[in-house]
């Protein structure tokens, strides 16, 4: 009876609106993969002579982001690699192009997995493998793929398509395989980035190949379960799970088609074909009630109808450079019938959904003023703010709407290491977990206390 009464008097004088509920991030984009950072209490603006980091630790090179669960970092990284990219031999037939973009190499190296204590980012485990790369020596700087947490193992899969799964407290192998030799694949050219998901007792991976472009493998023992889909580059974009047309749906998309299929058998639904240039489907689909937004390199952005049976879909309208928004690295953010998203050459752009029209426009978030090649912003809903984290290491925290953004504040988390033409980036996408923000780039990872109690 007394715990009741103090339990009733706690509630009413802290409603559940105002307690921090800390979350994990245990995969690319969150718990849900929908990029949302659901925690409470955050800070309202940055202080004006920055934020201290909790701890930085350093690391290799990588695209990875973070994976945070159960008190634990997880990372990727390239270390050995070849000090100088000519220093790989060409792995063309031929002479190679004469764009850089898409010259191989074969480089030496080896890929590492890391895992960090939380709170002191103490290094707790590593394993070390081996890793040639063959992709495009320009970007052969690491691994792209963050780690998938599922209770107490961690999936992780390298440039090169290897694939992990480990013991998540200690580090021991429980399995692994290539996808690339297990499938007979050719690595993408800019290797493998397609982030794995749980589903169920599946691991869901996009290989590539003659119908192997999507394997659901037992994520007990990676044996394969299904296999589903033909095209010869798997793309980048990670697969995701809706309900559509009353449907539990697998949407992939690879390098020439956008599929849902029966994720218990891999047996597709529906098809369309929605080719980005170079293969670069990289940003997830994103729901909308039966809707899917889509976009990618090229000015290309739709808004696709799946049937209310979930067994057909077509295209409701096609973007250009004068509709939609047509983003590369980043995943669009859809709020209030609006879509949120930085397009080519980092103009971030409001879109109304329905028709492609857009609202407005602007480099604030990116370069400031100006186009700049491959700039980039992840965007990051927070109740009734956004989290925005462009590809020069500043976070940027910002109300938006149909009628224009309002920048609240801006700072420098972390500097940009990798060097692509004129321009130094980054292009991992970070960890929003338990009031804290996990940063990388080729050289550290750090951690940020973002809660508003920290300035107490």
């Amino acid at each position: 009876m007394q715990w009741n009464i103090f339990l009733f008097t706690f509630i009413l004088l802290n409603p559940i609106s105002s307690m921090i509920v800390a979350e994990d991030w245990r995969q690319w984009l969150g718990n849900q993969r929908d990029g949302i950072w659901r925690e409470s209490d955050l800070l309202i603006s940055f202080p004006k002579q920055g934020l201290e980091p909790v701890w930085q630790v350093p690391i290799g090179s990588g695209y990875t982001g973070p994976a945070v669960a159960d008190g634990l970092v997880f990372i990727m990284d390239r270390i050995k690699h070849d000090p100088n990219l000519k220093d790989g031999r060409f792995l063309h037939p031929d002479q190679p192009p004469q764009n850089t973009n898409f010259v191989r190499r074969l480089l030496s190296g080896s890929e590492r997995v890391l895992c960090l204590d939380q709170k002191s980012g103490q290094i707790l485990w590593s394993y070390e493998y081996p890793c040639a790369y063959r992709s495009v020596a320009l970007y052969a700087i690491g691994p792209r793929a963050t780690p998938t947490v599922d209770n107490h193992r961690v999936y992780t899969l390298g440039a090169e398509g290897d694939l992990f799964c480990f013991e998540t407290q200690t580090g021991q192998v429980l399995w692994q395989l290539n996808l690339r030799d297990k499938y007979q694949v050719e690595t993408p050219e800019w290797g493998f980035a397609a982030h794995p998901l749980v589903d169920g007792e599946h691991l869901i991976c996009m290989v590539g190949g003659e119908k192997t472009t999507v394997v659901a493998l037992n994520k007990l023992n990676g044996q394969e379960v299904w296999r589903s889909g033909s095209t010869k580059q798997p793309g980048y974009c990670a697969p995701i799970i809706y309900q559509l047309g009353g449907k539990r749906q697998l949407v992939v998309w690879d390098s020439h088609y956008l599929r849902g299929l029966n994720p218990e058998s891999g047996q597709p639904y529906w098809e369309l074909e929605l080719q980005p240039a170079f293969a670069m489907s990289i940003g997830i689909p994103k729901q909308i009630g039966n809707r899917l937004f889509v976009m990618a390199y090229s000015n290309l952005s739709a808004l696709i109808e799946i049937a209310k049976d979930g067994n057909s879909a077509e295209i409701v309208w096609k973007g250009d450079t004068k509709r939609g928004v047509a983003g590369v690295f980043n995943s669009a953010v859809v709020q209030d019938g609006h879509i949120y998203a930085c397009g080519q050459s980092g103009r971030y752009m409001c879109v109304e959904l329905e028709t492609g029209e857009r609202k407005w426009e602007t480099f604030e978030f990116s370069t400031g003023s100006r186009p700049a090649n491959w700039a980039n912003v992840f965007t990051v809903p927070n109740g009734n703010r956004f989290w925005l984290f462009n590809d020069i290491g500043e976070a940027i925290i910002a109300k938006m709407s149909p009628k224009g953004f309002e920048l609240i504040s801006q700072t420098k988390l972390i500097e940009p290491t990798h060097q692509i033409g004129r321009r130094t980036v980054i292009w991992s996408h970070p960890a929003l977990a338990d009031q804290h923000i996990f940063v990388r780039n080729d050289r550290e990872i750090l951690c940020y206390d973002v809660s508003s109690i920290q300035l107490d």
